[in-house]
Parts: C-alpha cells; structure tokens; sequence
C-alpha cells in the first residue's frame, strides 16, 4: 500500500489528487491552510488517512508535522508539493513587496521545507519519488505573472538540481499540470477558465500518470 504525502490539499489540484489517490487504495497525508477544509477531509477521509492544517512557510511547523507522519506512518512513497499560490494580475513593478514575499515563501520555500524534513527519510531507504507541481509558466512567460513565473522556474531548477543529488533508486519530477479549472485560474482568466479541464477529472489520468513515474524520469520536466 503506497503513503503520498501531498501538500495544499483543501481545494483544487491538491484535492482532486487526494480524493483520486484514495479512491484507488492508497494512503494519503495532506496539509493545507484552511481549517474548515481540512476538518472537512478528516470527516470525510478518516484514518489511516491524516489531514493537517499547516503553515508550509515555518519550517519549525513542517518540521514537526514531518517527525510525526514519520514515526506513525514510516517513509512516503511519494511527495508531491502542491501548495501554490498566484499574484494578482499586475506589472511587477506593481507587486509589494510582502505579496511577492509571500508567493516566494509558499512556492518555493514551502517546496524546500517538505523536502528538508520528508526526504532525508526517503534517502536514508533509497526509495520514493518527488513530484514538484510546477506549470506551463514556469516554462515560458506572459506579461502581469512576473512573480509566479519566477518561482515556478524556481522549482524547475530546484527539482532538477535535487534530481542530481538523490541516490539511484529515487527520482525528482517537475511536473506541470496544464490548464485546470481551479479557482487560481479562474482568479486570471475569469469565466474563460470554465472551458478547461475539472480538476476531479484531470486527477484520473494525473493519478495514473504519477504513479508510472520512476527512476527513468528522474528530472525530467513532465
């Protein structure tokens, strides 16, 4: 029975991938902001399934939340970073300093804090994939994304060079999801983001995509 940690499970991608993950079997462990959502998970997903609300910026927080899901739950099979947030539609001059802080904080250093306190474990056994939720704007550019395109080249380059360091049983993926209609979408494209894929739908061919990664993709962007 494979344990998927997932982070940013309370709606959108993190959801969908969390409800279709279980629905095929396998134990999930999810974090995310909203303590009404996650209560919501918990009611509705109980154990061995564990929600967690979480600030993923303190490290001292996904540092504690990591040694507990360790010791009751052992090495993850798969770590997939979800939590992602978007800046609003704006040339980057005109993005405060705080809102460009705190998409650096969640996309990035979010990333980095699963990985400093989930991976180590995962090394140590030689076994497990990490799954970095990138997008089509950590590969290219549009005017008014400044901001979330630069942390999502970030997690490209991350993933990639974390590719290089992990021991030959394990991989890192960047892994661009495409367009899904979430409310990060709809927050830029308005009603045009209805045209796009439901994510509950996007999540069953992504589950049985992610769950045929190995080795053999170790940093490749997907």
């Amino acid at each position: 029975m494979k344990t998927i940690v997932i982070t940013g499970v309370t709606k959108g991608i993190g959801n969908a991938l969390t409800k279709r993950f279980i629905k095929l079997g396998y134990t999930v462990i999810g974090c995310g902001r909203s303590e009404e959502n996650i209560n919501g998970l918990n009611s509705d997903f109980p154990s061995p399934h564990s929600f967690t609300t979480l600030n993923i910026t303190c490290a001292e927080e996904v540092k504690t939340w990591a040694e507990l899901i360790l010791s009751k739950y052992g090495t993850p099979d798969l770590l997939i970073n979800n939590a992602t947030i978007i800046n609003r539609k704006a040339p980057l001059w005109e993005i405060s300093d705080k809102e460009f802080s705190d998409i650096v904080d969640i996309n990035i250093k979010g990333t980095a804090n699963t990985i400093r306190y989930f991976v180590p474990e995962m090394v140590k056994k030689n076994k497990g994939i990490i799954v970095n939720l990138s997008s089509g704007w950590g590969r290219s550019t549009s005017p008014g994304v400044s901001p979330y395109c630069a942390t999502k080249y970030a997690v490209e380059g991350l993933t990639k060079a974390l590719a290089q360091e992990l021991p030959n049983n394990m991989a890192a993926i960047p892994f661009s999801p495409g367009m899904v209609n979430t409310d990060m979408l709809q927050s830029w494209w308005g009603k045009s983001a209805d045209n796009q894929i439901d994510p509950d739908l996007w999540a069953i061919e992504a589950c049985d995509k992610i769950l045929g990664f190995s080795r053999s993709d170790n940093g490749m962007s997907l």
